[in-house]
């Protein structure tokens, strides 16, 4: 059973007043998502409780040496962006896409990049830097839309991300994609729905209110700090047995007492089998946030498909928006998408 929720506007604080003196490395990311808060607004007012800069200020005084990621040497690449892939009865869903400038015969891969945010927050502004990194070495990047558990309950951000593969499959000669390569990457709650995208390829359940007749099915999945079992003793989403206040329990609509088996449902590890995809969990040390991936890695190794795994000390759980680690990331996916689909 699906669920509307009424949407709380929240308060977005931008500095404006001292613009001149701002650091743009560090604050450009507030003005991405003032962009699609103005470009792109609709009866959907966004929840900002997480952002990158949120998320920095909090981290900094840790570890004062971190600063928010941006790519650089982005000359020879173009980002279009707020593309219409779905016009939902709500609102529209809108992807960027960023692809080199030079022109090529040969069909590029894709990685459509998920944003996190404990499926209530967020924003696919977030994940631009990686993408224009994977365009940098001829690798179609996408960041992309979905609707939030502020607006409707699981699975609709699930049907939504599936539509968002239809439509690159459909624009496959427009932005000369190879439909054959395509990756999907998913960072903390985006990297569960990531991995819950790529398990179930065709499966009835999930393939609903599409675009289109083309397959949702994907090539390859990059898993970043992403639970794969709601249900496992890792994740720490079940909080106590009647509670709601979980992350997974506002989005799944229902607190793991009440409803277990739509918890093991919405679980990738559910999934997981000889029909799974090529995988690269990139992970913080942060044990939660591996809930359920050494099972995973189990089923995946007995059944030959190709499994790595980095995971990086001392980080924290966001690691991927900062320096010093958003580099390694980058470089990371780039090496797996190349050897994957060589």
């Amino acid at each position: 059973m699906l669920y509307k929720r009424v949407i709380t506007p929240k308060k977005i604080f931008l500095p404006i007043g001292n613009i001149s003196k701002m650091n743009l490395k560090i604050y450009w990311p507030i003005f991405l998502v003032m962009l699609d808060t103005i470009c792109f607004a609709q009866t959907h007012v966004p929840d900002t409780t997480f952002t990158i800069y949120s998320v920095f200020k909090k981290e900094v005084k840790k570890r004062p040496y971190i600063e928010i990621a941006y790519a650089s040497d982005t000359i020879n690449i173009s980002t279009k962006r707020g593309v219409v892939y779905s016009k939902t009865s709500d609102r529209n869903l809108y992807l960027d896409i960023t692809i080199p400038k030079k022109s090529s015969r040969k069909k590029r891969p894709v990685v459509l990049f998920v944003f996190g945010g404990g499926w209530s927050s967020g924003n696919r502004s977030q994940n631009i830097p990686l993408a224009q990194e994977m365009a940098k070495n001829d690798i179609i990047g996408i960041t992309v839309d979905y609707r939030l558990s502020t607006e409707a309950l699981y699975p609709i951000a699930v049907y939504d991300l599936k539509n968002a593969i239809r439509w690159i499959k459909s624009n496959e000669k427009k932005y000369a994609i190879d439909t054959n390569k395509i990756a999907i990457c998913g960072f903390s709650a985006g990297g569960q729905l990531a991995a819950l995208v790529s398990t179930t390829g065709n499966l009835p359940l999930f393939e609903k209110e599409k675009i289109n007749n083309y397959s949702s099915n994907v090539q390859a999945l990059i898993d970043v700090d992403g639970v794969l079992s709601f249900v496992h003793p890792e994740s720490q989403e079940k909080g106590s047995d009647t509670s709601h206040s979980s992350a997974a329990a506002k989005w799944l609509g229902y607190s793991y007492s009440e409803n277990k088996k739509l918890w093991d449902q919405a679980s990738p590890l559910t999934y997981a089998s000889s029909q799974s995809v090529p995988t690269l969990f990139i992970n913080s040390s942060i044990p939660r946030f591996h809930g359920g991936r050494d099972d995973f890695i189990n089923i995946l190794e007995q059944n030959k498909i190709k499994t790595e795994t980095i995971e990086i000390p001392d980080t924290p759980h966001p690691f991927w928006l900062f320096h010093p680690w958003f580099d390694q990331v980058s470089k990371t996916i780039v090496v797996f998408i190349n050897q994957t689909f060589q």
